[in-house]
């Protein structure tokens, strides 16, 4: 794929959704911070009916390591690996109170050290609380980046990678959600929706679909 169908299908995708953002529920870096350790292997909409729990009685790592392990995993039982995700969750409050100040760092490689954060959830929360262009590749950006060939790759790191460096700078900020909104609605792993598909003329994708 040429640079120019890049800069198109980037440009569609901001005119039909200028401000686009995460589908998680948070109002601060931490309340991400958690809520993305929480989606590991789970639906957004799972996470936000468990956070809408949680959040208002502990929103903070004081206020979480207040609640105890069994306090804890009581409000976030409804997720699926909610035993390991609340003992990471526990540690990671706890290096955050005694290595940063109770603050999200916003460094990939303090990110990194906290427990139950890998790669990804470190881009997100880079990308999402704190604007840096970076490229948290999910099942749905890997697919979409193979599909229409935007960044075709055999690995996540691949992908990442082949996406920080191919889409035009005035994007890299928003083109994370973009991405994941696209897989995740239109662009979808069983049968894609090319039909109603706003860069189908644009894709690259040899097996097409008609709705």
């Amino acid at each position: 794929m040429n640079k120019e169908k890049r800069q198109l299908i980037f440009e569609r995708l901001r005119d039909a959704n200028p401000n686009p953002t995460t589908e998680l529920n948070y109002s601060s870096a931490f309340e991400l911070l958690i809520a993305v350790i929480l989606s590991a292997q789970a639906t957004d909409k799972g996470v936000n009916k468990a956070t809408a729990k949680l959040f208002p009685q502990a929103n903070t790592p004081d206020a979480i390591l207040a609640l105890g392990e069994d306090g804890l995993k009581e409000q976030i039982k409804t997720i699926g690996l909610y035993n390991s995700k609340g003992a990471n969750i526990l540690k990671t409050c706890r290096i955050l109170l005694d290595e940063h100040g109770g603050n999200v760092p916003e460094d990939r490689k303090a990110l990194e050290a906290l427990p139950g954060v890998g790669r990804k959830t470190a881009n997100v929360v880079l990308n999402t609380a704190f604007g840096h262009p970076t490229m948290a590749v999910d099942t749905h950006i890997f697919r979409v980046s193979n599909r229409t060939r935007i960044a075709p790759g055999k690995t996540v790191l691949e992908v990442e990678k082949k996406l920080l460096r191919f889409t035009p700078k005035e994007f890299l900020v928003d083109a994370h959600h973009w991405l994941i909104l696209h897989g995740r609605y239109t662009c979808i792993a069983r049968k894609p929706r090319c039909s109603s598909c706003i860069i189908e003329d644009l894709c690259e994708y040899k097996n097409k679909t008609s709705d």
